[in-house]
């Protein structure tokens, strides 16, 4: 019992009272699109798990992959439902599984007096190689989702591919998963924008993508602040 209450203490250790402000203002947006746009319920569980996940992996702790999996699960479903088929394998298929081996990674990296994760970045020589295999998966997630009869296949081509290269990135602990995540999530929002337009309650879920796209951009600052604040440190 001890170890539990050391562990929820660390968790919430480093969130500023305009963080957690922020996130009740969301929270409490997105309930509100259940109750007045009768919301599916699928979509508000996913949103709700999606934006606790990310706040607190931007803030650096494990406990994020708690969140990450149970809407992980909601998510593939909705996107199931809705024909998209990229998102939906890209979460049973990728998402589940490292977030798995993100929980074994971060495990190994965490500072003890705060269990946040040290945070790195990618050397310049190897962000050439990173952008040529975005590229090349984001054509190749293309072409198979337009045979497949993908009802947007060049947004979920791409925004699926993307997100591949940014887990990768965030189970690395790498500032750059900020960089892909706000190109991945800008595409997503313009997607689910279309798919409501059909008639598709999903309100939350496009909430959901464009919380996703504001935070995208917050925690790059912070992490390249503090990544800044380490180099000084070192020098």
């Amino acid at each position: 019992m001890d170890r539990v209450s050391e562990f929820l203490k660390k968790e919430l250790q480093g969130f500023k009272s305009t963080e957690i402000t922020g996130l009740l203002i969301v929270v409490g947006a997105i309930l509100f699109n259940y109750i007045m746009l009768h919301d599916s319920k699928i979509a508000v569980v996913s949103a709700i798990c999606g934006i606790l996940y990310t706040v607190i992996a931007g803030k650096g702790k494990i406990s994020c992959y708690i969140f990450g999996l149970t809407g992980s699960g909601f998510y593939a479903y909705l996107s199931f439902i809705n024909n998209l088929w990229g998102n939906c394998l890209l979460y049973l298929c990728y998402y589940i599984p490292m977030q798995i081996l993100g929980i074994l990674n971060w495990k190994n990296h965490l500072k003890k007096e705060t269990n946040e994760i040290y945070k790195t970045g990618v050397n310049k020589k190897d962000r050439g190689k990173l952008v040529l295999v975005s590229i090349m998966l984001s054509a190749l997630g293309f072409w198979i989702l337009k045979l497949t009869g993908d009802s947007h296949p060049l947004a979920d081509g791409i925004s699926t591919s993307l997100s591949l290269v940014g887990m990768y990135l965030t189970v690395k602990r790498c500032i750059e998963q900020w960089v892909v995540w706000t190109i991945v999530n800008l595409i997503t929002v313009i997607m689910w924008f279309k798919v409501v337009s059909t008639g598709m309650r999903a309100y939350s879920t496009i909430l959901m993508w464009s919380v996703y796209l504001v935070l995208g951009i917050y925690f790059y600052v912070c992490w390249k602040k503090e990544l800044l604040q380490s180099d000084n440190a070192n020098i």
